[in-house]
């Protein structure tokens, strides 16, 4: 990341400029990706999903903590896309409760723990559990 909180390389946006959050690497500019990146197996499998499918062009991963600071620029950015795909890792649902709490109606929500992936703290990620995520993902996207 640059200091200004810009990829250098089109990827995940942190800045809040719409402009930059439809900039990243070809991903589609209506389609905003949110993860949860909690603590947990799960919190990591939903940011690697995220990241891959924002490297895959199906959206552009965004700052959820920028949300939770409710700094308005990023909360103009979510209410103005299309979709906001947020990426929880479990039935605690934080990420979903921030957007039902700035009252962001456009989003869809995956909990990776539906998806048969088991919240263990302190295991890793596998890659067929990021494949399985990003699999639910595509779905909601595509329709």
């Amino acid at each position: 990341m640059s200091d200004n909180g810009k990829d250098p390389q089109g990827g995940a946006s942190c800045d809040g400029d719409p402009q930059s959050a439809e900039s990243g690497r070809g991903g589609k500019a209506n389609v905003l990706l949110y993860a949860c990146s909690g603590g947990a197996n799960v919190g990591e499998v939903a940011d690697r999903a995220a990241r891959q499918l924002t490297d895959e062009g199906e959206g552009i991963m965004f700052c959820l903590a920028g949300l939770g600071a409710e700094i308005p620029s990023m909360v103009q950015t979510a209410k103005d896309a299309a979709v906001n795909v947020v990426i929880d890792g479990c039935s605690v649902a934080c990420a979903k409760k921030l957007f039902d709490r700035l009252g962001i109606p456009n989003t869809v929500q995956i909990e990776v723990t539906d998806l048969g992936i088991e919240k263990v703290k302190g295991v890793r990620a596998t890659d067929e559990q990021a494949a399985r995520t990003m699999a639910a993902a595509r779905s909601m996207i595509r329709g």
